[in-house]
């Protein structure tokens, strides 16, 4: 079982190196084409900002490579964000996989923007984020967010109701952070690369 995570500008790939290590997997951070195309698992992290994180792909041409692949990608928050095919983040057109747009959240709310902290997903309908998961609380930290859509396979609520995680053939995402949410988060994790 050959695991990439894709390397590029993203702020979060040591975490999610130490989260797939202590599942007894040892992820190659990588690049290139050959070696994405050939792994068994993708998975596509991402913090930071949208748009200039898309020009970054697409001067890498990974904004190419990642739509294309076959095998199971998992895209983790701003990974899912530029998975969908716009983003408020910038104004910037991504990556077109789920059909929906990125939106930031209002800041007139009563609530902090950004969604910093544990919160609780429901309508949670695919066994890959579903099966034995004894507690559904998970690390969020955003303040764009995709809102629940055809796509959408775990909702969650904070100011208004959004897509926590989304799912459409070969590509999975969540937007809560799967390496920082505990036992719950690895079971999510464990069961992608099960796929």
């Amino acid at each position: 079982m050959k695991t990439a995570i894709i390397k590029y500008n993203a702020g979060n790939t040591q975490s999610v190196i130490y989260a797939l290590e202590r599942l007894g997997i040892t992820p190659i951070l990588t690049n290139n084409f050959d070696e994405i195309r050939a792994a068994d698992k993708v998975i596509f992290p991402g913090v930071g900002e949208a748009s200039s994180t898309m020009k970054h792909l697409q001067e890498m041409k990974l904004d190419q490579l990642i739509p294309s692949l076959k095998q199971p990608v998992l895209g983790i928050c701003l990974g899912m964000q530029l998975m969908c095919k716009y983003s408020e983040e910038g104004n910037v057109n991504c990556l077109n996989i789920f059909d929906c747009e990125v939106k930031k959240f209002p800041t007139d709310a009563s609530e902090k923007v950004p969604h910093m902290g544990w919160n609780t997903l429901y309508n949670t309908t695919q066994p890959w984020i579903n099966n034995d998961l004894e507690d559904k609380h998970v690390y969020f930290v955003h303040s764009f967010y995709a809102p629940v859509v055809e796509e959408t396979v775990a909702s969650c609520d904070y100011i208004l109701p959004f897509s926590a995680a989304l799912q459409k053939d070969n590509f999975y995402a969540t937007q809560f952070h799967p390496e920082k949410s505990a036992a719950q988060g690895a079971k999510i994790i464990e069961n992608f690369i099960k796929l």
